[in-house]
């Protein structure tokens, strides 16, 4: 059984930055691919790969930045020129196992 924690998320203006964590507490974290989602539907934002590759949903691309530090079991979620429409639950996610979430919130 896997347990995910994310961190980092806030409140912040439309055009702030957040950068959220998602740590991991499994054996050979390197060997796993992970995902971001965001609220209840369970809406896919990112995902990276054991090799590093980087996967983006439309609404985020170029906005949002997924990256790895596999010596921390940890993986991040940069989120630059942040929308109204970024607020909600972001959750991260390995395999079947999902983590509580960190709140994002976007407003003026």
């Amino acid at each position: 059984q896997v347990e995910l924690v994310e961190s980092g998320g806030g409140s912040v203006e439309p055009g702030g930055s957040l950068k959220l964590s998602c740590k991991a507490s499994i054996l050979g974290f390197s060997s796993y691919n992970l995902s971001w989602f965001r609220g209840k539907g369970g809406a896919w934002v990112a995902s990276i790969t054991s090799a590093g590759g980087t996967l983006y949903a439309d609404s985020v691309k170029g906005r949002f930045s997924i990256s790895r530090d596999n010596a921390k079991n940890t993986i991040y979620l940069q989120m630059n020129s942040l929308k109204t429409e970024d607020t909600g639950l972001y959750f991260c996610s390995l395999g079947d196992s999902y983590g509580q979430g960190t709140q994002v919130t976007v407003s003026s």
